[in-house]
């Protein structure tokens, strides 16, 4: 029975659904349906698939669906692509990543599968298994036609030895095979533990083995890498395998060196067209699978039922994972963060996405004022800091933050632009780049306080202060920061600038801004807030409550911010935020006073007039009306206010 959909807002939220075009193990398919809604759709066409798949959060899939450009395009909901097996040349994905789609696999599902598949072909091309099998099923009895050879002694070349390489390698030995092995990024120490030779170069492996296997991914710089010159260079009467990627051996070269003899046979499983018994008839790949010198298979090296059933667990655990907010253990174009600390950083990316929302609503996109205007910055602001505190700054990986960011400043604009834009850890740094948005993170070990263990602050620079594009290298306590460094473009403004600071902490898993420029506060960033600027005058809060009550505006929060750098007073309703003397207070760092001299009037200490000055943070229940904007502007002592959703 599958688990009710969540509530959001008192209303149903519906299920995830994914799409299986292609047959899978049930048992992973048994996961999701727990909690998902699964639709197998086997043998779906190209058409077919872009006809129904915007409907759907997650497509699994083998070998044979092409997840084209076109396809992902037409996906609006769709989170994450999961392919059952390791190679991905059936997934677009650059396209995946620029629209935000993670992309996942399972590398080390059918590895063994894989291994063994390669020594089960080797041992029948080297005793003609196939071909005898047949002879003797058509009436035959030619034992003198298929004398084979022993593979005890002969010398196995192995090119990429990873983790499939590595367990063919170990098999051989346990042939009594010699094993020698070209791999760039092969560990020594691993090589000599399986008694591997690793040879520098193929021009030095290649005229030494009796048998040939290839086991490296397709890549730009392996499509075609054993062509005729490579061929050429095996000992005559060598004998070749591909149990990888179709291509990464030229078909056309490898029918030339068998029907000159020059090989004595090959055994492929992969091909560049599959299947290729589809090939043009006369072509090369329609004679090299006719050639008797060849054993061929159609793709079978994860075809086992434990190879199966581990890919399908493996991909739908990772599905799930995706759709529940977490990140997978082996996402293609994500980056690899450890679970420990992926954990210690969720709540940390909820709040600095609040934070570039607040920024983009409340400092970009402006706010209304006493002279009618609606204020502003001049310009979007492309230059940022974001600074992380206290045991933050201790993490391998901030990226997950990062991304958050990014979201946090664009989905105010972008959810106007589009309602499938989606940004994440996936395609941040890409949308970042082409909204010409510059981030530089730093880190600082300094202790934030006592009672918290971390704080985030975000500094808006204006274009005119924007640091150097070539990687900022500033950093606290000889710590060196963390920076993505993206091109910024911007003109120098009219007139003269200051800096925006918003900074914020996690209490438990509940995220806090403790700051709003020289604006010491603590509330939730959370739903519908009104931000009043207002002088700090008694008669205020009653004069803001009552014109919002008229209009039957519930107030869930207040909190009264001063402009002050020391602690923040707050009152608090029925519901939510940070109440006085509950709430956690406003925090003081290191950092925050290095860059106070940027708060209002550019002084770090408030003039008389700045001091009698706050700021009026209210949690609401709904959007206010434009008129009712103007009229609290209207009431006298309220500079300005803004209306934020998050």
């Amino acid at each position: 029975m599958s688990a009710p959909p969540a509530q959001a807002n008192g209303h149903a939220l519906a299920i995830p659904k994914v799409l299986c075009p292609e047959k899978l193990s049930p048992d992973g398919l048994a996961l999701l349906r727990k909690t998902l809604e699964v639709d197998e759709k086997k043998g779906l066409s190209p058409k077919e698939l872009m006809s129904i798949i915007a409907k759907y959060d997650a497509l699994l899939v083998r070998s044979e669906t092409k997840v084209t450009a076109d396809v992902l395009k037409a996906a609006k909901k769709l989170k994450v692509v999961a392919r059952a097996g390791v190679g991905v040349d059936n997934v677009d994905v650059p396209a995946a990543t620029k629209l935000g789609i993670v992309v996942v696999n399972s590398p080390s599902g059918n590895i063994q599968a894989a291994a063994e598949h390669t020594i089960a072909l080797l041992m029948s091309m080297a005793r003609h298994v196939p071909d005898s099998s047949s002879s003797v099923k058509a009436g035959n009895w030619q034992r003198s036609k298929f004398v084979g050879v022993e593979v005890k002694g002969k010398v196995l070349a192995i090119v990429g030895l990873g983790k499939v390489g590595l367990i063919v390698a170990r098999m051989a030995r346990g042939l009594g095979m010699t094993v020698i092995a070209s791999d760039p990024y092969a560990s020594e120490s691993v090589a000599a533990a399986a008694n591997v030779t690793l040879v520098p170069s193929l021009a030095e492996l290649l005229p030494q083995c009796d048998f040939l296997t290839i086991h490296t991914p397709m890549l730009a710089s392996t499509r075609g890498m054993m062509s005729t010159t490579e061929l050429n260079q095996l000992k005559k009467g060598a004998r070749v395998l591909n149990v990888a990627r179709g291509g990464i051996i030229d078909e056309v070269a490898l029918l030339e060196a068998l029907e000159s003899g020059h090989l004595a046979g090959a055994a492929i499983d992969v091909f560049t067209s599959e299947p290729p018994t589809k090939a043009e008839p006369g072509s090369a790949l329609a004679k090299l699978i006719q050639h008797p010198n060849i054993v061929c298979t159609p793709h079978l090296g994860a075809s086992t039922v434990e190879a199966q059933e581990n890919v399908s667990i493996d991909v739908c655990e990772q599905v799930l994972q995706i759709l529940q907010g977490d990140l997978p253990r082996s996402a293609v174009n994500a980056p690899i963060i450890l679970p420990a600390e992926y954990k210690t950083l969720q709540p940390f990316v909820r709040l600095v996405e609040k934070m570039g929302s607040l920024y983009t609503q409340h400092f970009s996109q402006g706010h209304r004022a006493q002279d009618g205007k609606h204020q502003g910055s001049n310009q979007q602001r492309t230059t940022f800091d974001l600074i992380y505190e206290g045991e933050l700054a201790g993490m391998s990986s901030t990226k997950p933050l990062f991304a958050a960011l990014i979201k946090g400043l664009t989905s105010p604009i972008t959810d106007t632009e589009s309602s499938s834009f989606n940004v994440n850890i996936v395609n941040a740094e890409m949308v970042a780049k082409e909204r010409g948005i510059f981030v530089n993170e730093q880190k600082s070990r300094d202790p934030v306080m006592q009672a918290y263990s971390s704080l985030v602050t975000l500094i808006a620079r204006p274009p005119s202060r924007r640091p150097s594009l070539s990687r900022p290298t500033s950093s606290h306590n000889n710590k060196g920061p963390t920076t993505t460094a993206l091109t910024a473009t911007s003109n120098k403004p009219d007139r003269p600038e200051r800096q925006h600071i918003i900074s914020g902490y996690c209490s438990d898993t509940t995220p806090y801004i403790s700051r709003l420029d020289g604006f010491a506060t603590s509330f939730v960033p959370d739903g519908t807030l009104l931000i009043c600027h207002n002088y700090d005058s008694p008669g205020k809060i009653g004069v803001v409550g009552s014109i919002l009550g008229r209009e039957a505006v519930n107030i869930n929060f207040m909190s009264v911010a001063p402009a002050s750098y020391k602690s923040s007073s707050s009152s608090n309703s029925s519901s939510g935020g940070a109440t006085g003397g509950e709430g956690p207070p406003a925090l003081v760092t290191a950092v925050e006073a290095a860059i106070a001299g940027d708060v209002p009037g550019g002084r770090a200490t408030p003039t008389p007039k700045e001091a009698t000055e706050a700021l009026m943070i209210l949690g609401v229940d709904r959007e206010v009306r434009g008129e009712v904007v103007d009229e609290l502007i209207g009431t006298g002592g309220v500079l300005s206010v803004s209306s934020v959703v998050l």
